[in-house]
């Protein structure tokens, strides 16, 4: 079994970024780039499918921030190939344009699962996996929680994460695409003295890819949250306090 795992790199909000002269992106300079939360449960849900089933798997990432060092990542948690797409794109793609990106990489290749994060900081709805899926003629299922080979292989029992702590469980016909919402155990530590030593001797090939001529959504202007006048702290006696929490919410009509 082959399994490819598809992954960006999305800002690390814990750093502050800036917007840029045009006001239509980011400041690239003010941005520290990390490996998509869900993207690693997706390598940890491949890992695990390879342990269990011996599969190939195959890390891609488009190539943005220090994705270098994701992949390094990949490697030493038991990925068996890591690829940088490079398109010459000067900001990271939507997710139209990165479908079509990885669509073109991976059609025709032999795999048998494609993963993908559902969702990332900078993309809520997770359309990556379903717009790929579409572009490679595949069945797709997201908000995947576990899965299951079956059928020798030829089909996949996936858990599908529903609002409200509910799931189904359905069967898909292999090759597919998934989006990982999380996988069925957190993404494993690598120590630091195993990270360097695969980082010292880690094949990260490259692959070059010719995004669409057009995106599919043009940015007219961004703007930063304004920051509001801040929390109204509230002291004294229990029965002061109450009564000061009672009038806070009468004055914003939220109690009558």
């Amino acid at each position: 079994m082959n399994i490819a795992v598809l992954t960006k790199q999305v800002p690390d909000l814990v750093e502050g970024v800036e917007i840029d002269s045009t006001g239509k992106a980011v400041d690239p300079d003010s941005i520290r780039y990390i490996l998509s939360e869900s993207d690693d449960h997706a390598i940890e849900e491949a890992v695990l499918l390879k342990e269990r089933n011996q599969a190939r798997v195959e890390v891609f990432s488009l190539q943005t921030g220090e994705v270098r060092d994701s992949l390094c990542m990949a490697l030493a948690k038991g990925a068996d190939r890591v690829v940088i797409v490079t398109t010459g794109l000067e900001a990271p793609p939507s997710n139209h344009t990165a479908a079509k990106i990885f669509a073109s990489v991976l059609q025709g290749l032999p795999f048998d699962l494609i993963l993908t994060g559902v969702r990332a900081i900078d993309d809520l709805d997770g359309s990556l996996g379903g717009l790929l899926a579409g572009y490679l003629n595949l069945p797709y299922v997201g908000l995947v929680r576990k899965v299951e080979l079956a059928n020798g292989a030829a089909m996949a029992v996936v858990q599908k994460e529903f609002p409200g702590g509910y799931a189904a469980e359905l069967e898909v016909k292999l090759p597919a695409v998934l989006g990982i919402q999380a996988a069925e155990q957190p993404p494993r530590y690598v120590p630091v003295s195993r990270l360097r030593q695969v980082m010292k001797t880690a094949k990260v090939e490259e692959q070059e890819a010719t995004p669409p001529k057009s995106e599919s959504v043009a940015v007219e202007r961004m703007f930063k949250p304004e920051e509001g006048a801040g929390a109204t702290m509230v002291s004294g006696t229990p029965e002061e306090v109450a009564r000061q929490i009672v009038n806070l919410f009468s004055e914003r009509r939220l109690v009558r």
